[in-house]
């Protein structure tokens, strides 16, 4: 028996991925953020899955969404085996002073994640 709010189930509403794009437009240049985090600030960070899909089902309108601040909870990119969109990924970080190791994970990962306003990332 799984112990849910049901009001929790409701978060993947239409409008969720207008929702997930400004919760990822607060993340500031230089740092980053996590899907569960994107799914928490949204109200159940049982959806991180569903805040992924939305970020790569972004548009040509959707320029000003910072999608490359986004990574996994371990601090490594998740770009399931799409090549490109990792250098571009990892290139838009660079740029922002946001750095990799060699295993793909964000260089000092617990003081570049962002810290949205009343919630502490785990």
């Amino acid at each position: 028996m799984h112990d849910r709010d049901p009001a929790e189930r409701r978060v993947v509403t239409p409008g969720f991925h207008a929702r997930v794009y400004a919760v990822v437009r607060e993340v500031p240049r230089g740092l980053v953020t996590t899907y569960g985090d994107v799914a928490t600030m949204l109200g159940s960070p049982r959806v991180a899955r569903h805040v992924g899909w939305a970020l790569a089902a972004l548009g040509p309108d959707d320029a000003d969404v910072p999608w490359h601040r986004v990574i996994n909870s371990r601090g490594h990119l998740s770009y399931r085996g799409d090549d490109v969109r990792a250098v571009q990924q990892t290139t838009m970080l660079a740029a922002e002073g946001v750095h990799l190791d060699d295993s793909g994970r964000v260089i000092d990962f617990a003081r570049l994640r962002y810290a949205f306003p009343d919630h502490d990332p785990a």
